[in-house]
């Protein structure tokens, strides 16, 4: 089924369901609903069985591993920040994510480390200790 032969109604109701049940939508959902319906279904049932349904871990488990794999893979800042919205809206505290964040650096680096301190940094209005003596700017240390 293209998007052509969907009728927009059924699209827009998959999209808002994924909102309901994951707590979010990426860019790439919204596009592949208008543009090709079946491969977003395809790729919503491998997400729907490993990540959505109910098993042995739990969805908070799950997200704090979800904000650790997207910081590894060097993942966009606001796709760390949903699963990072969401895991808070699951009780998850700001210490308890940024302990998983910190468990990529031996394996990822500190490159990858800081993509998501600043996602977390920004997520949760957390600041930093401002030096006294006159330094350069070092920014986040990430280009997004």
């Amino acid at each position: 089924m293209t998007a052509d032969t969907v009728p927009p109604q059924t699209a827009q109701e998959y999209i808002d369901a994924m909102a309901r049940d994951r707590g979010y939508v990426l860019d790439y959902h919204k596009v592949m609903a208008q543009h090709d319906f079946d491969v977003l279904q395809a790729t919503n049932g491998l997400v729907e069985a490993a990540y959505l349904r109910p098993r042995a871990l739990d969805r908070r488990t799950k997200e704090l591993l979800f904000i650790l794999s997207l910081t590894v893979m060097r993942a966009g800042k606001g796709h760390i920040q949903s699963h990072i919205r969401v895991a808070l809206d699951l009780g998850v505290t700001p210490q308890e994510i940024l302990e998983a964040i910190e468990i990529a650096l031996p394996e990822a680096g500190i490159v990858a480390f800081q993509a998501g301190l600043e996602a977390w940094r920004e997520t949760v209005g957390a600041t930093g200790i401002e030096p006294r003596a006159a330094v350069h700017e070092g920014g986040s240390g990430t280009t997004q």
